[in-house]
């Protein structure tokens, strides 16, 4: 396309120029022969150039206005290529934009399943590390209380360190539950949520009922290499 511009764009811009040229040289020569008809009985010396100019007009006035014009041609139709290139290319660009908008789409669903198994797995290293899915799969009223304590402080102490060592959570707010705090104004609303009378602006003053968390390290356990996110843990077969 920008070939075929190009060579479409000379022919109009040499056409044009040649009837622009034709233009100029008809009014000098007519203009020329104009004058020295007005000025034929006067000795002034400009009556001496038109007479040289008149002369001289096709061998040499001729040549060197078309000469002129080919070269302001060229110039032209330089201009007008180079800015039609950049134009085409642009638009030769912006078409495999729309193809990757696409493939960014496609990404998009690959990336939205990767989080997916990213939470998945985080409950799958609960449950190896710590056995937190057996525990809440387990019909509790079959046990003592006793039993169920010790069952938890196991599991507890096990999920624990498994959240300790991917994500050391620490606390949203580093101070005791139910002392009274002041929430300036600019607080980030992400991190603080606001129960209650909420009325006006802040600064606000409230009693913290709850410290929140926010990990102090985000290690992403390694994924297993499973093609079905969806499976947790794997079942066990003891083969005899």
């Amino acid at each position: 396309m920008s070939k075929k511009f190009a060579q479409r764009s000379f022919l109009v811009i040499i056409g044009f120029m040649a009837v622009l040229m034709l233009g100029v040289d008809a009014g000098v020569y007519f203009g020329v022969e104009k004058l020295l008809h007005l000025l034929a009985s006067d000795s002034w010396d400009g009556v001496r150039l038109l007479k040289l100019v008149s002369i001289n007009f096709f061998p040499w006035f001729v040549p060197v206005s078309g000469a002129v014009f080919l070269l302001f041609t060229l110039i032209l139709w330089l201009m007008v290529k180079g800015s039609a290139a950049s134009v085409f290319k642009e638009k030769t660009v912006a078409q495999p934009l729309k193809r990757e908008g696409k493939k960014d789409a496609a990404d998009l669903r690959i990336e939205q399943e990767r989080r997916r198994r990213v939470f998945l797995h985080l409950l799958s290293v609960l449950q190896r590390e710590g056995r937190l899915l057996d525990f809440f799969d387990e019909d509790l009223s079959l046990y003592e209380d006793e039993e169920i304590g010790a069952a938890v402080r196991s599991i507890q102490e096990d999920c624990k360190k498994t959240i300790a060592k991917y994500l050391a959570l620490k606390p949203v707010i580093d101070k005791a539950e139910g002392e009274e705090i002041v929430v300036e104004q600019g607080f980030d609303p992400d991190a603080i949520k606001l129960t209650g009378n909420v009325t006006g602006n802040p600064p606000f003053k409230g009693l913290l009922r709850h410290r929140g968390w926010k990990a102090g390290k985000r290690e992403i356990p390694k994924l297993s290499d499973v093609l079905d996110a969806a499976i947790i843990v794997p079942a066990e077969v003891e083969i005899n």
